[in-house]
């Protein structure tokens, strides 16, 4: 069985690279494009309409800026949250932050070759997190302290096998899974397995969630 091509919609104020973006996605066999923005708004309006498996979303853009309208689509008590691909010309840690916490699965430079900008689109729908391990180690390490633990009862932990929270911990200090394989001689594939266990039993959307909700509960702290 063929799977369902993934529904992509292209938010940028720029129209020369709304159109280069849906020149490169369309040329996918397994990407279309269902719809194209010019501002943040629309960009809210059209995704909550059509209902992508991922919005490329631009940083800087009238009407409403590209953060504000990821919060609007997949930020903090969205019940039915959109996977966000951020993508700026702007290589700055804030813009990076800024964007993770207003809810969006990856992050994206513009200057990102045809061929990594569509493997950023799969992965975001697949689920997975869009951000270089580093750049997840740089970031705890810069804004650690703007991420406040909240007091935990090990509640929603409890649900969690001894070696789940272990897993937790290690993708919390933005260890890979080839990583975190090494580190607890296991495969990769079990990797996999413990992290996809990880994010259905605390009801989280991918390993960007997974990392802030290790820092908010105090699993880990910038200083680990």
């Amino acid at each position: 069985m063929t799977e369902r091509p993934i529904d992509v919609l292209v938010c940028d104020d720029q129209e020369l690279l709304r159109t280069a973006y849906v020149t490169i996605f369309t040329a996918q066999p397994d990407l279309t494009v269902v719809g194209e923005a010019g501002d943040g708004q629309s960009a809210v309006e059209l995704a909550r309409r059509l209902r992508p498996d991922v919005v490329v979303m631009d940083v800087r853009m009238p009407v409403l800026d590209g953060i504000a309208a990821t919060r609007l689509l997949a930020g903090p008590g969205v019940t039915d949250p959109v996977k966000v691909l951020v993508v700026t010309t702007f290589n700055l840690d804030e813009y990076v932050y800024e964007a993770l916490r207003a809810g969006a699965s990856g992050f994206l430079l513009k200057d990102a070759r045809p061929a990594e900008l569509v493997a950023g689109v799969r992965t975001v729908a697949a689920g997975e997190a869009l951000l270089a391990p580093a750049v997840t180690r740089r970031l705890i390490g810069r804004f650690g302290d703007r991420v406040r633990a909240v007091p935990s009862s090990d509640g929603p932990l409890a649900a969690l096998t001894d070696r789940e929270r272990e897993v937790l911990k290690l993708v919390a200090g933005g260890l890979s899974n080839a990583e975190i394989a090494a580190a607890l001689v296991v495969s990769h594939e079990t990797v996999k397995t413990h992290v996809s266990r990880i994010l259905t039993k605390l009801d989280l959307r991918d390993r960007v969630q997974a990392v802030v909700f290790a820092h908010r509960i105090g699993l880990v702290t910038a200083g680990d």
